[in-house]
């Protein structure tokens, strides 16, 4: 499990190691931070809010979202009036998403005791059984809310063009390319992952890594 800066330092030593490409990344990158979140409902609240668009619109969305709703409360969501949504910020789409994400709470469909419990394919299963939730959705909860070590959100396109940069590629790989890519990080692809997000803000000056809430 990824939970603290030490687990960061030792997996970009092992990624040194494993990958001699990667001495300039890192060189490059900078400071990899933890980018632990809350985790449970709050936590995939957060990362459905974050869902295609910047980081500074889904921190100020989630904010307002909290101060609307209890966000670690399926009921409280469920009986939460359209306008507070509209207040918040949340399109139509992560609306329905959110409340069917806490449906499954409440029905006991979706428990994240054990998808925090299981591995990375069942508990991606259990998360995009729920309507409205992909994979890069559940990669990515698992990767910040549950400290998963081994996760890669190849479609992130924010990662897709920080490879495609740093490899020399003429166009940003597809979802596809990245993933085979990352294979040779395993079993470290989650502190890569954020490697590669430090990477993008490092040559952006943008930050795009999907993770609020921030412990």
């Amino acid at each position: 499990m990824i939970s603290t800066q030490a687990d960061i330092a030792a997996a970009l030593d092992a990624l040194r190691l494993a990958d001699g490409r990667l001495h300039r990344v890192i060189d490059a990158a900078g400071e990899v931070p933890l980018r632990r979140s809350a985790g449970g409902l709050q936590g995939l609240a957060g990362i459905i809010v974050a869902q295609q668009v910047s980081k500074a619109s889904a921190d100020a969305i989630f904010s307002r979202f909290t101060r609307e709703v209890e966000t670690d409360d399926a009921a409280a969501i469920l009986a939460a009036p359209d306008e507070a949504f509209r207040r918040a910020g949340l399109s139509r789409p992560k609306q329905r998403t959110m409340l069917a994400v806490a449906q499954a709470v409440q029905d006991g469909e979706l428990d994240f005791t054990r998808v925090e419990a299981a591995s990375a394919d069942d508990a991606i299963a259990e998360l995009v059984a729920v309507r409205g939730i992909g994979i890069w959705t559940a990669e990515c909860y698992l990767l910040f809310c549950a400290g998963h070590p081994d996760i890669f959100p190849a479609g992130d396109l924010a990662l897709q063009a920080a490879l495609g940069h740093a490899f020399d590629h003429e166009a940003r790989p597809a979802a596809a390319a990245v993933a085979l890519i990352a294979e040779r990080w395993s079993p470290h692809r989650s502190v890569a992952a954020r490697l590669f997000w430090s990477y993008y803000a490092a040559v952006t000056r943008r930050d795009a890594a999907p993770a609020p809430m921030s412990e």
